[in-house]
This record gives structure tokens, C-alpha cells and sequence, in this order.
């Protein structure tokens, strides 16, 4: 029967070599739970995040459909609606398709090497300086904290916290202005012992005016102050293309499933 895993080292060997760290924040007790179908000898796993969920081990068609029902009863989310599944390798994906048919739609995400010394940080800093007139960057505080979990364009900033004190010791966001009001802002998805997963988001009368690159290049420069590890994962080619500006570096596409519970 499936059940939350208590001991986290039991999965790390079923999640040796992914370079993800959702998987990590789960692993290390940060955010997240991981899934089992034994406490002691685990052969099949599946990290749970947000909305993603990694599945590793071995393939096991009941195991999966057990994850489907608990994300339908609302464990995992108290609004379910769709999950990003994303497989371990082939044989996953295969059973995804054949069990959950039409309610997985396949998709292409964009994976990004993991450099920790890779950023120019005089590079990122002029991004920053270009901030236009009128507007003003600000680090998320409390009071940022509770007015962006109340907005639904910015929610995703903070929607995986607990709690403000949480969000202070593993998380880190910057929000810009425009008379007081957010337009655009960079933060931590999820975080984890070493560093964050970023996500960016611009409101949508301001769009395209270069606000997410000035967001991402000022949250990049306060991770490196603390000495954290920026993370980046790509939903699409935009996406990729700002991440590209601000110094990443691409590393591959991979195979993930929108599963949709409603």
C-alpha cells in the first residue's frame, strides 16, 4: 500500500544521479514528500513537490494509479487539478501512457547544467542598474510574502511555504514595483539546503519589457551573496531563451506528462 516515506535515505539510491532539486528538497526533509510502497526496502518511489512529481524505481502500474488516487483526494494539494509527472526513463513514461491514457499529455521541459561558478556577476548587475524610472526592486519581506500569496498571477511565489518563517530560511524572492504595486518578480519555487528553484512571473500589462530579465539577474546576485545555487528548469523556448541571458547554460530536453484530476 502506498504510504509517506519517514526514513528519506531509504529512496536516495532509486533517485542516484538526477540532477533535480525538488527531488532534493524532498530527500533532505525540506519540502515535499516521497511516496513507497515499503518503509524499509523501497523499489519504487515518487518524490511529490508542488505540482511535480518524479517517478523513479521500478515501474509499477498500481503503485502509479495509488499516486493518482491520492492526488484525487486532494493530499497532495488542496485544489488539485494537474500534476507534472516526470518519468525516470522509458519504461516509466510507457506505463504512464498506457495507464493514464488521455488524462497525460506529453510535453518537452528544458533542463539547465548545474554550474555553481558560472554567473558574471558585473554582467548581472548592469541587467539591475537598467531598472527603469518609477519602478523599484524589493528582497520579499513578510509583508510580500502574505500580499503575493493572495494575488493569483504571483501566487506560485510563495504557495509552497508553510509560513513566512519557513519561506526565510529556505526561500528568497525579489519583487519589483510600480507604485507600490508588484509588476514582476523573481523567486524561490521550492527551496533546499544549498539553494533555490527559481520561478519568474511579470503581470500581464507588463510583459515584455524586459522586467523578468531584471528580476532574474537580482535574485541570481542575492543567491550568490548567500552563497546558494540558483536553480533554472524551463517550461518552454522563452523561457529558455532568458535563462540562456542571464548565463545559464542548456543541457538537455526531457519527457514530462501533464495528468490532468479533474
Amino acid at each position: 500500500m502506498i504510504q509517506g516515506l519517514k526514513k528519506m535515505e531509504k529512496a536516495a539510491p532509486l533517485f542516484a544521479g538526477w540532477q533535480e532539486t525538488m527531488i532534493w528538497s524532498c530527500l533532505q526533509g525540506v519540502m515535499g514528500k516521497i511516496f513507497v510502497t515499503s518503509q524499509e526496502d523501497p523499489v519504487s518511489a515518487m518524490a511529490v513537490l508542488g505540482d511535480f512529481c518524479f517517478l523513479a524505481g521500478k515501474p509499477d502500474r498500481e503503485f502509479l494509479l495509488a499516486g493518482e488516487v491520492i492526488k484525487s483526494a486532494g493530499l497532495w494539494r488542496t485544489a488539485p487539478e494537474f500534476l507534472i509527472v516526470v518519468p525516470e526513463d522509458q519504461a516509466w513514461a510507457e506505463l504512464i501512457e498506457e495507464s493514464l491514457g488521455e488524462k497525460a499529455k506529453r510535453t518537452v521541459r528544458y533542463a539547465f547544467r548545474k554550474e555553481p561558478d558560472v554567473f558574471d556577476a558585473e554582467k548581472l548587475q548592469r541587467i539591475v542598474d537598467g531598472l527603469p524610472a518609477g519602478y523599484a526592486l524589493k528582497l520579499i519581506g513578510e509583508e510580500l510574502f502574505e500580499r503575493c500569496g493572495k494575488m493569483d498571477w504571483c501566487r506560485g511565489w510563495v504557495e509552497q511555504y508553510a509560513d513566512y518563517d519557513t519561506y526565510q530560511k529556505y526561500g528568497l524572492g525579489v519583487v519589483m514595483l510600480k507604485d507600490g504595486e508588484p509588476v514582476s518578480g523573481a523567486s524561490s519555487y521550492t527551496g533546499y539546503i544549498g539553494g533555490i528553484e527559481i520561478q519568474i512571473d511579470t503581470e500581464e500589462d507588463h510583459r515584455r519589457k524586459g522586467f523578468a530579465l531584471i528580476c532574474g539577474a537580482k535574485l541570481i546576485l542575492e543567491c550568490l551573496n548567500r552563497g546558494w545555487y540558483p536553480s533554472w528548469d524551463a517550461q518552454n523556448k522563452w523561457s529558455v531563451a532568458l535563462a540562456e541571458k542571464l548565463g545559464y547554460h542548456f543541457d538537455r530536453e526531457y519527457t514530462a506528462y501533464d495528468v490532468a484530476f479533474s
